[in-house]
């Protein structure tokens, strides 16, 4: 596995996306997770000044979503998030949050991940699972 490649083309088909606006970056891949993060800025605040739930899920949708695609090595699949939950523990108003999805159960046409959501001192601020659908293109 080629982490630096992997990394370079997965943040290169972010522009122009979800993924550009609330400025996503993966920045880990192994051979059964992939990690982004994100920075808790006022863009993704709600009205009282903490990181927005909604942004954390779409976080969160992004990187397992990816970790699909990327972990499995097959070009000719589409990908797409069918069903996502998101237990938000602690708020945060600053700094980055650091998305870490693992699979929990890896099918041909239904994945199940687990992502972790912490901060830059890796205390959890929301976990969140998100079952996927794969079919070829």
């Amino acid at each position: 596995m080629d982490k630096t490649r992997i990394l370079e083309m997965s943040n290169s088909i972010c522009k122009n996306t979800l993924m550009e606006t609330l400025e996503i970056d993966f920045i880990d891949v192994g051979e059964d997770f992939l990690v982004a993060r994100m920075p808790v800025t006022k863009k993704v605040h709600q009205p009282d000044g903490v990181l927005h739930g909604g942004a954390t899920a779409a976080l969160a949708e992004s990187v397992g979503s990816a970790a699909v695609f990327i972990l499995n090595r097959d070009p000719s699949i589409m990908v797409r998030g069918i069903e996502i939950t998101a237990n938000h523990v602690k708020s945060i108003s600053s700094g980055y949050v650091f998305a870490n999805a693992k699979a929990i159960h890896k099918g041909k046409t239904i994945q199940l991940w687990e992502i972790r959501v912490t901060d830059e001192e890796d205390q959890l601020i929301s976990l969140c699972k998100l079952t996927t659908y794969s079919r070829q293109k």
